[in-house]
């Protein structure tokens, strides 16, 4: 699944360890996108474990770094996860989708559609990109491709569509309502200004909502996703995050990351992965699940 499994899978197949090899694996994390502060946690946690229980092995000190990475990201659950959470009282329930340029954001966007179908409810979508005929078009093939309708305006702004789409889709009596944005970066100030916008109109026309505010960060990033987080979350409070592009080429350390740098406190859940280009290719994020494929 990972780009680095192969280097931490022959470490943790050799028949000893010494400092080298310690070296090796703490270079190893680095280079992953775990990051030097976290790395130097998690190397220092596994030594006074493997102290701690005499454990000697690559494969016993792979099974209690696998323990470690799977504590530090627990706090990066969801319980429950909104995606799958069926005592949702209000309906519909609105995600605000944004993220840059290039993260996967309406291709997530499809594979959302996919999950929440296939447990029966009913989705329907918004063109929030009006910047992009490019990005609306997608949309609408994303929408057609799951049968799902989208409400898109050819001019006007992103504003003015979250408010028609909240509307068509308590009207329509929706289960589930996707606002899609326009790529952006965190440090464009005007853009920025715009999706807290949005995300005033939105409560207003449905006070609660939107009920989840969903930022797709690319895996495959490394430290810059850290900033990326960071700032959207501060602009727009996040509770959702879902990662893309682990599907052989990224990296992946960069969850373990956020964890170690986000810290205490009210933080955005890790919801899903995504894992390839296909429809269906979104696996919901367990610490324990990404912790063990991420080492072995």
């Amino acid at each position: 699944m990972f780009g680095l499994r192969k280097t931490l899978g022959s470490l943790f197949k050799s028949n000893q360890t010494d400092p080298a090899w310690f070296d090796a694996l703490e270079e190893s994390l680095i280079l992953s996108d775990v990051g030097l502060p976290t790395t130097e946690q998690l190397m220092d946690k596994l030594r006074k474990a493997a102290k701690s229980e005499k454990a000697n092995s690559p494969q016993d000190l792979q099974r209690l770094l696998i323990q470690e990475v799977a504590k530090l990201l627990k706090p990066l659950e969801a319980n429950p996860n909104p995606l799958f959470d069926h005592n949702q009282k209000t309906l519909p329930q609105v995600w605000l989708v944004i993220g840059v340029n290039g993260a996967g954001k309406t291709t997530t966007i499809g594979k959302l559609c996919r999950a929440f179908q296939a447990q029966g409810k009913s989705v329907l979508l918004a063109a929030g990109d009006t910047f992009r005929a490019a990005a609306r078009n997608q949309l609408l093939e994303w929408g057609g491709r799951n049968q799902v309708d989208v409400i898109t305006q050819e001019s006007g702004d992103a504003a003015a569509v979250a408010h028609d789409a909240i509307h068509a889709a308590i009207s329509r009596k929706a289960d589930i309502l996707i606002i899609d944005t326009a790529g952006r970066l965190a440090t464009q100030n005007n853009l920025m200004e715009e999706l807290k916008k949005v995300k005033r109109v939105i409560g207003k026309a449905l006070p609660g909502a939107p009920h989840q505010t969903l930022l797709v960060l690319d895996g495959n990033t490394g430290q810059n996703g850290l900033s990326q987080v960071k700032a959207f979350h501060t602009a727009l409070d996040l509770t959702a995050l879902i990662v893309t592009k682990l599907d052989g080429t990224a990296k992946g350390g960069v969850i373990c990351a956020l964890a170690h740098t986000l810290g205490a406190g009210a933080k955005p859940a890790v919801i899903a992965l995504g894992k390839g280009e296909g429809i269906d290719d979104l696996a919901p994020f367990t610490a324990e699940q990404y912790s063990a494929e991420f080492f072995n």
